[in-house]
């Protein structure tokens, strides 16, 4: 969004700047998300969003829509967003991206988000077992769970 049409929105009663709004991101997704049909009754909330998403999803000159698609498509599946993945999913099938690129866009999602379990999960056991970490004290039944002589 151009820093005229931003103005242009802005110079508008909430409530249209509102409904022009949603009329354009129905246009271009096809639907409204469900999070901005929650907000539309907050324009004070309402506008900035979208004005900022706008700004980074449709504006953005660095990166072609296909591409932009694709991100998105990778980080809804790493999230597990099944309504963003569906919807990003839609846009991309009328951008022309076949279902095969999509595909690959969800592997590498999963295989981030597999990462990201695994890096966090594996430096927490590091943080407990190789630091010696234990808060707790001999009441704690969480660390004394697996030994018994500990709760009598």
């Amino acid at each position: 969004m151009d820093t005229e049409k931003i103005k242009e929105v802005l110079e508008e009663e909430p409530e249209e700047a509102v409904s022009q709004l949603l009329e354009d991101i129905e246009d271009w997704y096809g639907e409204v998300p469900y999070i901005l049909n929650f907000m539309k009754d907050k324009p004070e909330l309402f506008i900035p969003k979208v004005m900022y998403d706008n700004s980074i999803m449709r504006e953005f000159k660095r990166l072609d829509p296909k591409t932009i698609e694709m991100i998105c498509i990778g980080v809804s599946s790493a999230l597990r967003c099944e309504h963003c993945l569906k919807m990003h999913i839609k846009v991309a099938r009328r951008l022309g991206i076949k279902k095969e690129e999509i595909f690959d866009a969800v592997l590498i999602g999963g295989t981030l988000s597999n990462a990201a379990v695994l890096a966090e999960g594996t430096r927490a056991i590091d943080h407990i077992f190789d630091n010696g970490e234990n808060t707790c004290d001999e009441t704690c039944e969480v660390c004394n769970i697996s030994d018994p002589e500990k709760k009598e």
